[in-house]
């Protein structure tokens, strides 16, 4: 069965805006995290559960786009579908992350220089296929999965949740997708509340702590999208887009809970917005429209460049690290003016890496697909 012969889906507009407030919001969270002095202290200081929110919106509009579509299309149909739709975006990713590597030398990363040539273009080509670096090949010092381009672990359990989805998961009943996902939300409970730092950050390393993180993670909100996808009947909720971004916003800048001494509280928070507060925003952005053309374009251009500014912003806030850790007792006021140039120079980059690569390239994969 050719793919190209299923038709598109209209979107639900309202979700892709939030997915665009969501990503700025990680944009801001990764540009604050580095004027921390730990995990307690962090401006944005639950800026990195909007992974978790991609991942249940992900799971949602994959069950809405594709459930039933199973007689009509196999799984290599699907699984192209979704490498025309994310895989050029990783590949430009790691390509700027791999032309800024040597420019990044500073005393956070002083080994940079002596990285040989050949070992950074194998990390950018093993980059291109989204799968794990080894520590091996840790040619930055973080002991991230992909040391041109961090946020690449995500869309590693994203690939994962989609394979597990197209070989056997689309086949649950509702029942079974029930259980599975019940369960999922008791094991990342358990995870955020009994975690030493009490949360649920982490995933990023190929090592067993963050691969069971990762997987923890991606399992209760993409199977629960899906499930939501599977039973949700959406009503009709005016202004749905400004009160949903509102409640993003208002759990992603929560400060931290419980402080040091009541890590456990920090936990129960992020458990209770990812199993109940996240299913609710996407249920409620399902069940609205966007009022007036002005609306429908906001919300259409933050869904626009919601996946580039992801891939795209991290290489330049791996330069901004470097400064900051090069002029240390950097203030907020004095690093403001950087982070906003990296925020809105991440999202013109975006915006135009879609038009004139992002969104030429998948054309170009679903005609050699055809």
């Amino acid at each position: 069965m050719n793919n190209n012969s299923l038709p598109a889906k209209p979107h639900y507009l309202i979700l892709d805006g939030l997915r665009g407030v969501a990503a700025i919001i990680v944009v801001t969270f990764h540009l604050t995290e580095p004027l921390g002095t730990g995990h307690l202290d962090i401006l944005v200081n639950h800026g990195y559960l909007a992974v978790d929110f991609f991942f249940l919106l992900s799971g949602f509009v994959i069950g809405y786009a594709y459930d039933d579509r199973w007689g009509k299309m196999t799984v290599g149909a699907f699984l192209r579908r979704r490498l025309e739709r994310l895989q050029p975006m990783v590949i430009l990713g790691m390509t700027l992350g791999a032309i800024g590597f040597y420019f990044t030398d500073s005393a956070i990363w002083p080994l940079i220089h002596t990285v040989p040539l050949w070992k950074l273009v194998l990390v950018m080509m093993i980059g291109y296929t989204v799968l794990p670096v080894p520590l091996s090949l840790d040619i930055r010092g973080w002991q991230e999965m992909h040391p041109l381009n961090s946020v690449g672990w995500s869309l590693f359990f994203e690939y994962i949740a989609n394979i597990l989805y197209a070989i056997f998961i689309r086949k649950f009943s509702k029942a079974a997708l029930a259980v599975l996902v019940i369960m999922a939300a008791i094991t990342l409970a358990y995870m955020a509340i009994t975690n030493p730092n009490g949360d649920v950050s982490g995933g990023w390393t190929l090592n067993r702590e963050h691969l069971y993180i990762g997987f923890v993670r991606t399992m209760y909100p993409f199977f629960a999208g899906l499930l939501l996808s599977r039973v949700a009947r959406p009503i009709r909720i005016k202004h749905a887009f400004p009160w949903c971004s509102l409640l993003v916003a208002i759990t992603l800048y929560m400060p931290r809970i419980g402080g040091a001494t009541h890590l456990w509280m920090n936990g129960v928070y992020e458990s209770f917005c990812i199993i109940i507060i996240f299913p609710l925003i996407v249920y409620l952005g399902a069940s609205g429209v966007a009022h007036g053309q002005r609306e429908y374009k906001i919300c259409k251009f933050l869904g626009d460049i919601s996946y580039p500014l992801y891939l795209v912003h991290y290489p330049f806030v791996y330069f901004y690290v470097a400064w900051i850790s090069d002029n240390s007792g950097m203030t907020f006021l004095e690093a403001l003016p950087y982070a906003l140039l990296i925020l809105f120079g991440s999202i013109i980059l975006a915006y135009v890496s879609l038009k004139w690569y992002d969104e030429p390239m998948r054309k170009w994969l679903r005609r050699r697909f055809a």
